[in-house]
């Protein structure tokens, strides 16, 4: 079966740098979701929004475009923009987990509201030409919230959904609920993308066998952990290539000298760098020797120190 691999957005992550070093290393993603725009009320659209959506910033690259608000005249405003860019699609996000977006009714916060739901997406479709996707949550504070939602989406010309198998007061913990994913597939006319926990070749044939009729799958921590994932998925295997440590040292220091270039100044670069490495531990064999490393490294010069020395003495 053929099928189609996603980058599920993260925000403060997967900007169009990392897009733009992740496909050119490592390639196997066939269309990236931008982490979302959100306006807070003013009808502006701030220039790190901008330059992540810039077509020139973009290139070789499938991109669509993400918004999270639970106002109309928001979503209006985001779809106009990204129209004016030349996307046709907007993302709508329903499934952000954080207490700072949720507390807000946002993101998985929405999901509760199916009345509001229906109110912005009966606006995007009479108001604006825009494609409108979704990415969801199971609910907020249950998997049932999802059951409320799906009939009034059908309702709706969607082009599909992608739905995370949490709920979002779990953040990123716990386990994911395949049985609730199942009982939406069983629910809804629309077309299902699966989004959680996809890590390994392993889990994406377990996935595959339990979902036999999805064919598109969206990898999101996964991804930072191991940008090699989605080649190693297209290839069917769960050899590293052998040159695993020069590509992924490529890898890093094509986003730190990016990343040093936009940032200001030393304490926001090495702030950066300590996120990502949160995750790019996790491909060492000591992850948590390694981010301890890095966590020590309080200065540019000794974060380039201990990133040389982890490379030089990962045994692979």
């Amino acid at each position: 079966m053929d099928y189609t691999l996603l980058s599920s957005p993260l925000q403060g992550f997967t900007d169009f740098r990392f897009r733009n070093a992740q496909n050119k290393i490592f390639g196997g993603i066939d269309t990236f979701y931008s982490p979302y725009i959100r306006l807070n009320g003013k009808m502006v659209i701030k220039p790190s929004y901008e330059r992540d959506l810039l077509p020139e910033n973009n290139i070789g690259l499938e991109v669509i475009p993400q918004v999270i608000t639970n106002d109309a005249d928001e979503f209006l405003f985001v779809a106009k923009y990204v129209r004016e860019l030349g996307y046709k699609e907007l993302n709508w996000n329903l499934g952000c987990p954080y207490p700072m977006v949720t507390k807000s009714g946002m993101g998985s916060g929405l999901i509760s509201n199916p009345e509001k739901i229906n109110n912005i997406l009966h606006r995007a479709h009479t108001e604006s030409d825009i494609i409108v996707s979704m990415k969801m949550r199971l609910g907020y504070d249950n998997s049932e919230e999802i059951l409320d939602v799906l009939p009034i989406l059908d309702t709706y010309p969607i082009k599909n959904i992608a739905i995370h198998a949490r709920i979002g007061k779990q953040l990123y913990k716990g386990g994911v609920n395949l049985d609730a994913f199942q009982q939406c597939i069983d629910n809804t006319i629309h077309k299902l993308y699966y989004n959680g926990d996809i890590t390994s070749l392993a889990k994406f044939h377990e996935m595959q066998e339990r979902f036999p009729t999805i064919d598109h799958w969206m990898i999101g921590r996964g991804l930072i952990s191991d940008p090699f994932l989605p080649s190693m998925i297209k290839n069917n295997t769960s050899e590293y290539p052998a040159d695993k440590m020069e590509l992924f040292s490529a890898f890093h220091d094509t986003l730190y000298a990016i990343y040093s270039e936009s940032l200001s100044g030393s304490t926001h670069i090495l702030l950066k760098m300590y996120h990502l490495w949160e995750y790019f531990s996790a491909t060492f064999s000591n992850p948590h020797k390694v981010l301890k490393k890095i966590k020590k490294a309080q200065s540019i010069r000794n974060y380039e120190a201990a990133v040389a020395e982890i490379f030089k003495n990962e045994k692979f």
